[in-house]
C-alpha cells in the first residue's frame, strides 16, 4: 500500500510525509495474521513474548493480543549508542527482563530489523540463558542486515528502504503513536 498524504495531521507536528506506507487496517489485518502463525508455531510449552523497548512496544500489545494460547510478556532495554548518535556495535541491556528463559520458548519482537547488530548480541545473551527455542518476530525488515547471524522467523513486512515512522517507529522520539507507518520527507 503506498498513500499520498495531502491533509494535514496533528500528530505530526508540522511535518509532512513522504507517503503512508501501511495504513492501519493493513497493519491490523497482518498484525492478526502474524499471531495466527505464532499460535500455530507454538503448540505446547511455556511462551515468553520480549518485547524489545521502545519501538516495538505498540505492535507488541496489539501481537499479544492475537496470539491464541497462554504466554507471559517482559521487555528488554538495549543501547549500543552511548553518549553517541552512531552505534558503537557494543551492546548492553539497560533492562534486563526478569523472567526466568531457560525451558521457555522465547519470542523476541522487534520494531524493524536494519544492521542486525543489536538482534545478534541480544540473540546471543538469550541464547545462553538456555531457551527451549529462541525466535524473532520483527514488524519490519529491510534486508539490509549483512552480518545478521540469525534468521527471523515472523516478518510481518519487507520493508522499504525508507526512513519509517509510526506505530512505534521514530525520528527523534516523534511520531511512535501516529497508527499508520509513513515515509519522512
Amino acid at each position: 500500500m503506498s498513500v499520498n498524504v495531502s491533509l494535514p495531521d496533528p500528530r505530526l507536528e508540522g511535518r509532512t510525509l513522504k507517503r503512508i506506507v501501511y495504513d492501519a487496517p493493513e497493519i491490523a489485518r497482518r498484525v492478526r495474521e502474524l499471531g495466527a502463525e505464532i499460535t500455530a508455531a507454538y503448540p505446547d510449552g511455556d511462551l515468553l513474548v520480549l518485547g524489545l523497548l521502545k519501538g516495538s512496544f505498540i505492535f507488541l500489545s496489539d501481537l499479544v493480543r492475537e496470539i491464541n494460547r497462554p504466554l507471559h510478556v517482559d521487555f528488554l532495554v538495549a543501547s549500543s549508542y552511548g553518549e553517541g548518535t552512531v552505534s558503537s556495535g557494543n551492546v548492553r541491556l539497560v533492562y534486563d527482563p526478569e523472567t526466568k528463559l531457560e525451558g521457555k520458548h522465547i519470542l523476541l519482537v522487534e520494531d524493524i530489523v536494519d544492521t542486525g547488530r543489536t538482534l545478534n548480541r541480544l540473540m546471543d545473551l538469550l541464547s545462553a540463558r538456555n531457551p527451549r527455542s529462541l525466535e524473532i518476530c520483527a514488524l519490519l525488515h529491510k534486508h539490509i542486515a549483512d552480518e545478521l547471524k540469525h534468521d527471523t522467523k515472523f516478518i510481518g513486512y519487507d520493508a522499504p528502504h525508507e526512513f519509517l515512522v509510526g506505530y512505534g517507529l521514530d525520528h527523534a522520539e516523534s511520531f511512535r503513536h501516529i497508527p499508520y507507518i509513513a515515509s519522512l520527507l
